[in-house]
């Protein structure tokens, strides 16, 4: 008779080895496969409708947002807003702590030398708002000439207003909302900023006082984007291609006029 053989035990013990380090490297898998890469936007607290901060909740929320989530989820990110102010978001960008601005920003020359937009979002221009009682009528920005007026810190409104050289100040606001309660105060005459968020504030009744001047031609129209960074072609052909889709099916149409843009 032949000697039992230990080669069956042997075996057994192998496999017994082998299974947990197999079963490991399929959870680890799997991990990998359900996990989503969080998207980081920057948004900013004081850009109603696009971006502001929700006091409710204390998030920020707004236009900007719900299009963003909208592209992250069409691309399969997870979103996070990180907050910050308006001329932090470029700064922030370029650090590498946002991934994506999410904001009112309008596509310059200037800007599109620091980081890669996207294609168009949204039509923007410029507005001027004065107080109700202003006597005078405002068809170009010339027809100021002589005041002192506001603009937003950060905005190409500042040094364009600058550049014209007709006014003896230009005070810069860290918000449109600070910059319109000023004028009712009777601090500053005018101020120039975004036509779409002033306009927003007087249709919720913020500023019961004020007025958009009506018969004003915008001299410095333009189109809001998405940012990414310039070495991040990946995630801006991901965003264009995404967007481009949004703006097919009616989803971009539809949260612009959900916030009364």
């Amino acid at each position: 008779m032949k000697p039992k053989s230990d080669s069956q035990p042997l075996l057994h013990f192998k496999k017994a080895m082998l299974l947990p380090a197999v079963l490991g490297a399929a959870l680890s898998l799997g991990a990998t496969a359900n996990a989503q890469e969080v998207l980081k936007a920057g948004g900013t607290p004081s850009g109603i409708p696009f971006t502001f901060l929700d006091v409710q909740t204390n998030e920020i929320t707004g236009a900007m947002v719900d299009l963003v989530n909208a592209l992250g989820e069409d691309m399969g990110y997870e979103v996070t807003i990180q907050e910050s102010q308006f001329n932090a978001l470029i700064p922030s960008l370029t650090a590498g702590h946002i991934d994506i601005i999410s904001a009112a920003m309008l596509k310059t020359e200037e800007r599109a030398k620091q980081v890669a937009f996207s294609d168009d979002v949204y039509p923007y221009g410029e507005g001027v708002v004065t107080r109700q009682d202003y006597d005078g009528e405002i068809n170009t920005l010339e027809d100021l000439s002589g005041e002192v007026i506001g603009a937003q810190v950060g905005t190409t409104y500042v040094e364009q207003l600058n550049n014209m050289g007709i006014f003896p100040e230009i005070r810069n606001y860290d918000s449109l909302a600070d910059m319109m309660r000023d004028i009712s105060l009777g601090r500053i005459v005018a101020g120039v900023g975004d036509a779409p968020i002033m306009g927003y504030h007087l249709s919720q009744d913020r500023f019961p006082e004020l007025q958009l001047a009506d018969n004003y031609e915008q001299q410095m129209v333009g189109h809001i984007g998405f940012a990414v960074d310039q070495e991040n072609t990946e995630l801006l052909e991901q965003v264009n291609t995404s967007l481009a889709g949004l703006k097919e099916n009616g989803t971009l149409d539809a949260i612009f006029e959900e916030w009364g843009l």
